[in-house]
């Protein structure tokens, strides 16, 4: 069993604070095998996790948290950015063209761009895998919302901490069950369900102060193309 976070943002996402190197050093700490940075609509930062990963002793897993229409989605072993603004079906489609996987996350909480506020319960069980359990969690209402659909449809689960800063790398991890450190064994593992997943809740307050920095980011961020 591989332990693999599959849900993290670097810098380069317009809500993230710390590069590369503090992320690969964070999961190596907590002992993980595998890691995906999944910026929004950027994958500079994940390749270069990719290709670092080794010097850390991990698996790095290339991946983009891409923006569709009708809310976010995960692109696991893709080497390009899908481009935002696609149909959910296109983004699925783009996805699976390059070889990889797409995974919903937080499916089910719409102030966080999930999915359901826009797609049909048929259309949701089109995705390879549903991210079940979330860190960055309030009640954990949505998390179980998520798990009941993907048991009821016999869908793959992961786990991801949506760590923003690099101390929550790891909140929550995927078990894949392979014995193989390959991108490609462990996305055929996840597609195939052998997953379990565990996690814990981000302390509240570090839930808050990432949203408020990531506000604080964006605003910095339009400013500056405002006055270029």
């Amino acid at each position: 069993m591989l332990s693999v976070e599959l849900h993290t943002h670097s810098s380069l996402s317009y809500d993230g604070r710390d590069p590369v190197d503090l992320i690969l050093e964070q999961a190596a700490a907590v002992g993980l095998d595998a890691i995906a940075i999944t910026d929004h609509d950027e994958i500079d930062a994940s390749l270069e996790a990719a290709r670092r990963a080794p010097e850390y002793d991990l698996l790095g897993i290339p991946g983009i948290e891409i923006s569709s229409k009708a809310g976010h989605v995960l692109g696991l072993g893709v080497e390009q950015a899908v481009p935002p603004g696609l149909s959910y079906g296109e983004t699925l489609e783009a996805i699976r063209s390059q070889g990889g996987i797409a995974v919903v996350p937080h499916p089910f909480q719409e102030s966080r761009h999930g999915v359901m506020a826009r797609i049909t319960r048929e259309d949701l069980a089109e995705a390879d895998a549903i991210e079940v359990y979330n860190s960055r969690l309030l009640t954990g209402r949505a998390n179980r919302q998520a798990e009941r659909f993907a048991e009821s449809h016999d869908l793959p689960m992961t786990a991801g901490s949506d760590a923003h800063i690099s101390e929550m790398v790891g909140q929550a991890v995927t078990r894949v069950d392979t014995d193989q450190r390959t991108v490609d064994a462990v996305l055929e593992a996840i597609g195939e369900g052998k997953t379990s997943v565990e996690g814990k809740r981000t302390p509240w307050h570090i839930s808050f102060r990432q949203a408020a920095g990531g506000v604080t980011r964006r605003v910095r961020k339009g400013l500056g193309t405002l006055f270029q």
